[in-house]
This record gives C-alpha cells, sequence and structure tokens, in this order.
C-alpha cells in the first residue's frame, strides 16, 4: 500500500489528500463507502506504527490516528495543522455526528475535542461510485489565521433544511472553532453558510490571502464561482463575474474566464483570463512584474503573468518570455508579496506556464512553517535570500517534486519519472534549500515522505495500515 501512495506524492506532492485515496481505491470491496468505527486510539495506548522515516524524525517517539471512516477514495483528508502552533486537528465520525480533535505536540496530547455535530444533508452522488472510479465528497477541516486569531475551520457541502416537505438550499457551511479551545465537548464559535451550486467534488475551500474563500462549480483549484468570507463579521462576498473585477479586463482583447484565485484583506485575488494578475484598487501585474519580461506576450498582445497558487501572505506566479511570435523560452517564475505586490524572489525554470483559463494545477503551493521557503512542485524559494532553485528535469537531470519542508530548509519530495510504468515505486528524495541548487539526495526505496511539518520540526505522514484504513501519524522531529 506504501507505493500507492508514494507514486500519489511523486504526482501531486503536498496536495496528498487529492489522490492518494483514489490511488488504492481499487484494493476493498467497500471503495466507495465509510466503514463503520470509533474514532481510533485517542486515549488509549497503542504501539506506533512502523514508519521508515527520514533521518530528521525519530520513528519510535509520536503518535497515531486511524481515520477508519474514510472511504478509500476521496477528494480530501480530514487533518490539517493549525498555522503558527504544534497542533494536528482531525476529523472523526461518532454515531452522533462528526467530532474534530487537536492534539498538542508530538507527545499526542489532546487538547480538546468538539461535541458532535452533524454537516448539512450531502448532496446526491456525495457519496462516489467505486466502480466508475467516482471520488466521494466528505466532511474536511483546515487551520486558518485571520488578523492575529487562529481557527479549526470544519467546513461540508450539502443541503440546508432539505426534508420531505422542502426542497433546501444548497450551501457550504463552516465551522469555526478557537484554536486555542479546551475541553470535551468544544462548540463552534461561528457557524456561516455560503449558498453554492456544485456537484461533488466541485467544492474548494481555501485560506492562502488572510480570508477564507469558497470557490465552487468546477474541478481543480480554482472554481470560477467564489465567495470571500471575513469570519469576525460573518460577511459573505461574492464575487458573480470575476471579469469585471479589474479595469485592465476591459481592455484586453480576450479576458473571459477570470478567477478570484486568494481573498486578501485588500480584496480579491485575480488572475485574468487572457493573461495578467492583482488585487483591484491596489497592484497589478504590468507594475511588479520582473526586468526581463515583457508587459504583454501572444499574437494578441496579452498581459503577461498568470497566478500560480498563493500561501503564508505570498503569490507565486509564471511569465512567458515567447515575445509576440517566437516559441517561448525558459518561463520566469516569480514569488510577490501578497498585500502590495512587491517582487520578492524570482528564477528561470523551464516549467510550463499554465493556461490562464484554467482552473487546475499541477501542484500546490507549499510553505515551510515560519514562511521562509516556498515551493510548488520543482519550483522552490528561499524567499530570505531572495533566492529561487529550478528542479524541474533537462533530458539529463530528472524533474523532482516536493511534498513538505521544514523551518530548517530541508525539504523533502520524490523524483517524477514519466518514462517509468505507474507500478514502478517513485524514489523519495531529500533538498537542502539553505543551498544554491538545493543539494538533492536520494532517500532509501520505502521512506515515508512528511505531508506536512510542524515549527518544532515534527512530521506528519500519512499511510494505510492492513485493513486499508488511513493512518495519520506524527513522529517527532530531531
Amino acid at each position: 500500500m506504501r507505493a500507492g501512495i508514494m507514486r500519489a506524492r511523486a504526482a501531486v506532492a503536498g496536495a496528498l489528500v487529492l489522490t492518494v485515496l483514489t490511488g488504492c481505491s481499487g484494493s476493498g470491496s467497500d471503495s466507495g463507502s465509510a466503514k463503520p468505527g470509533g474514532p481510533g486510539p485517542l486515549d488509549r495506548a497503542e504501539p506506533l506504527a512502523k514508519l521508515s522515516v527520514p533521518a530528521a524524525y525519530d520513528a519510535a517517539k509520536g503518535w497515531d490516528e486511524r481515520l477508519s471512516w474514510v472511504p478509500q477514495s476521496v477528494t480530501t483528508l480530514p487533518v490539517t495543522n493549525v498555522p503558527g502552533t504544534q497542533t494536528v486537528a482531525v476529523m472523526q465520525v461518532a454515531s452522533n455526528g462528526y467530532t474534530i480533535t487537536a492534539r498538542s505536540g508530538s507527545n499526542g496530547k489532546v487538547a480538546w475535542r468538539s461535541a458532535p455535530r452533524n454537516p448539512p444533508t450531502p448532496v446526491e452522488g456525495a457519496q462516489g461510485d467505486s466502480t466508475s472510479g467516482e471520488t466521494a465528497e466528505i466532511p474536511d477541516v483546515m487551520g486558518f489565521e485571520q488578523d492575529g486569531r487562529v481557527y479549526v475551520v470544519a467546513y461540508a457541502h450539502g443541503m440546508r433544511g432539505k426534508d420531505d416537505l422542502h426542497e433546501g438550499v444548497e450551501v457550504v457551511r463552516l465551522a469555526l472553532y478557537p484554536a486555542d479551545a479546551s475541553g470535551a465537548a468544544v462548540k463552534p464559535v461561528k457557524e456561516i453558510d455560503v449558498p453554492v451550486s456544485a456537484s461533488p467534488g466541485q467544492i474548494r475551500v481555501q485560506a492562502s490571502g488572510g480570508r477564507l474563500l469558497v470557490a465552487w462549480g468546477e474541478s481543480g483549484a480554482f472554481p470560477r464561482s467564489s465567495a470571500a468570507v471575513d469570519v469576525t463579521t460573518g460577511k459573505t462576498t461574492v464575487y458573480e463575474d470575476a471579469n469585471k473585477l479589474l479595469p485592465q479586463c476591459e481592455k484586453a482583447a480576450a479576458c473571459n474566464s477570470s478567477r478570484v484565485m486568494a481573498a486578501t484583506p485588500q480584496g480579491p485575488l485575480v488572475g485574468m483570463g487572457g493573461g495578467g494578475f492583482g488585487i483591484p484598487g491596489k497592484w497589478f501585474s504590468d507594475s511588479i512584474r520582473p526586468k526581463q519580461v515583457a508587459a504583454t506576450t501572444g499574437i494578441l498582445d496579452s498581459w503577461n503573468g498568470t497566478v500560480y497558487g498563493s500561501a503564508h501572505g505570498y503569490v507565486l506566479a509564471g511569465w512567458k518570455t515567447g515575445g509576440r511570435y517566437g516559441r517561448d523560452d525558459n518561463a520566469v517564475w516569480s514569488v510577490h508579496d501578497l498585500a502590495t505586490g512587491t517582487l520578492t524572489a524570482q528564477v528561470v525554470c523551464d516549467y510550463d506556464v499554465p493556461d490562464e483559463t484554467s482552473s487546475s494545477r499541477d501542484f500546490p503551493v507549499i510553505t515551510s512553517p515560519d514562511g521562509r521557503y516556498l515551493a510548488a512542485g520543482p519550483l522552490a524559494f528561499d524567499l530570505q535570500s531572495k533566492r529561487g532553485i529550478c528542479l524541474q528535469g533537462d533530458g539529463n537531470r530528472k524533474t523532482i517534486v516536493l511534498a513538505s519542508i521544514r523551518d530548517d530548509g530541508t525539504a523533502y519530495g520524490a523524483v517524477r519519472d514519466d518514462s517509468i510504468g505507474s507500478d514502478t515505486e517513485p524514489v523519495p528524495a531529500q533538498l537542502n534549500l539553505r543551498t544554491v541548487t538545493g543539494d538533492p539526495k536520494v532517500l532509501s526505496v520505502g521512506t515515508e515522505v512528511p505531508y506536512l511539518t510542524t515549527p518544532d520540526g515534527s512530521g506528519l505522514f500519512i499511510t494505510r495500515n492492513t485493513d486499508k484504513d488511513i493512518v495519520v501519524s506524527l513522529r517527532a522531529g530531531h
């Protein structure tokens, strides 16, 4: 089962949850539905799962939690870290609803547990179909910080008020818990419903810009319809037509399929469908582009610059360098301060800039817990030294994609080799982002790559046990 998980990591690095469980969906007879079972070993001692971990971690110190209720083919995994803390929160199912358990530190001590709560009634088809490969849609949980306050947010897509007499209203329900709560039956301090219209698996909730962004209606990381949520006030701002948010869109030769890529205190980060991006009334990509990049590109002279994604208050962008008619040379990739657009770091890398109209990205944008290091697939940056590293293959050197980064600059990922078969176990890799080249080295086959890292250097690992249950394992760092 480890090979399936490592294959998924090699494909999507830190977005393990998007494919790791799907890759194993055919291995059990009950792959389309949740299995019954309690919340796993929360309060009783059990032997730690045996893991082969990188040298920076202690395989004998930490804790495990079994997610026996999660179907074997899903789009998300209900586990999260809480920004700036050692806390990891996991969602479990109980007979009377879903609960959240927050553990603090590598000793596994339960900091708090929520009271059971029921999400909205799942929409039709949310259970998935293992025979056709359709993934199941389940409730999820994420850590979030707004204006200095830190929360654990539980969210779910479903029908509110649906019964024998009423059709109900389709919503994404957000339930907010203080990250520093205590007790065994913590209730949310606020619940917010965002009206949506989407099929199962077409919901994305993200918090990379300092406000929650709920997007819906398409697969991929950035669906076209979206709404920003201020959790302090409860105000929801719906972006009905992202093409009307930036004035530059009105003058562009082609500007369709624009999307809100993040919600910030300054306003929405908008990626225009024809190229170009910015925050309305604050900054636009033309004024913050790298010096060697032309303002426009392509035969229609479209605005140059495409948002790849954002994280930890930064935005990652790709820029085409091929001019109006010529072929594209290596793209320029840059990291900017999300609030001001200020250029922080850049690198030339032969990694394709995504289509401006696409909602999909190959890899997520990840950071170290302190935000110094940022990466997406084969792109990595040290934002303190303002240096970028290109890990894209060059015909001889193979591509390395990153999954997680420690505060000391140690990064983990896998060698991406499209020439090998899908059943071949990928090669895990370790890098040092404090160096100019990343100094990559191969780890032993079978070594687990951490899904995420915490400020104290611990690593969170995702595996399956012999019962095909998901096992969440935190191991202490050295």
